[in-house]
């Protein structure tokens, strides 16, 4: 459970949290789109503060029905703010949210320390043999279909079962080619309707099996403000309480817009006896 990022050790036994920075301008909830320089630095400085190990940088948007944008254009997003960041805060461990190779390996280049990947490798078949070259530590996560058709593929025989499969699938490819970091992220949200997160949410515990740290990105999501009727804006409690299910099940890691209250969930529930 030991991941090295840039020559770093983490050691993910004690849950970390990772921040949300979103370069983007239709990101699902506002207060996470940074559309500035300093809007991004300020974001940035308060979830260090607050104790996130990591920074995801975001630079296309994922949500369901996003519109797609060039390479370049996510380029012209995503590399500045690296290079902004790491100025200001030159010990920060920074994961890019990306699915292209040519964007991985730019960001890689520039300083970045994690690639977090939405397709798992099956929307860019060079992504992994990038991967193997720098050793990156990576993030595979469960989808089906890319953002645009995700929500219509939500059809399972057996929905925990499937996602075991997959990552097994992505498991043996990444051995094939040395890659020595793998962390895997069962998609909230992603090609899985609200029924469907309930259920993986409550079965998380199962993914331990493929021994590899399990990341969980739960915050803000619609699986909670739909079914609390409330709005993104308003759904911060709703995450605390997903996020502490997540933990106690056996995730090492909550990607989340607020570190501050996850951190929380991380202290706390690191008092309950084993």
């Amino acid at each position: 459970m030991t991941i090295n990022c840039k020559g770093t050790l983490i050691d993910l036994t004690t849950p970390k949290v990772m921040g949300i920075l979103n370069l983007t301008p239709d990101s699902f909830y506002s207060e996470s789109r940074k559309d500035s320089e300093e809007s991004l630095l300020v974001s940035a400085e308060k979830m260090l503060n607050e104790g996130a190990t990591f920074l995801d940088l975001g630079g296309y948007s994922s949500r369901p029905g996003a519109t797609d944008i060039s390479t370049a254009e996510e380029l012209e997003r995503v590399i500045p703010a690296i290079t902004s960041i790491l100025k200001n805060f030159p010990e920060t461990l920074l994961s890019i949210d990306t699915f292209r190779s040519e964007v991985a390996e730019k960001c890689l280049d520039a300083g970045a320390a994690i690639i977090n990947d939405i397709s798992g490798g099956h929307l860019d078949n060079k992504m992994l043999t990038l991967i193997a070259k720098y050793q990156s530590p990576y993030i595979a996560m469960h989808m089906r279909g890319n953002p645009r058709t995700m929500k219509d593929l939500t059809d399972y025989k057996d929905l925990t079962q499937d996602v075991i499969y997959y990552f097994s699938e992505i498991i043996n490819k990444t051995k094939a080619l040395g890659i020595n970091d793998v962390i895997i992220d069962p998609g909230f949200g992603f090609s899985k309707n609200i029924a469907q997160n309930f259920e993986l949410l409550g079965k998380l515990e199962l993914l331990k099996n493929l021994d590899l740290p399990i990341l969980a990105g739960l915050s803000r999501k619609s699986t909670i403000y739909k079914t609390l009727e409330c709005s993104a804006e308003d759904a911060l409690n709703g995450t605390t309480v997903l996020n502490t299910i997540a933990i106690t099940k056996g995730a090492n890691i909550l990607r989340v817009h607020d570190a501050k209250e996850a951190m929380e969930v991380v202290k706390l529930t690191s008092l309950l006896p084993n």
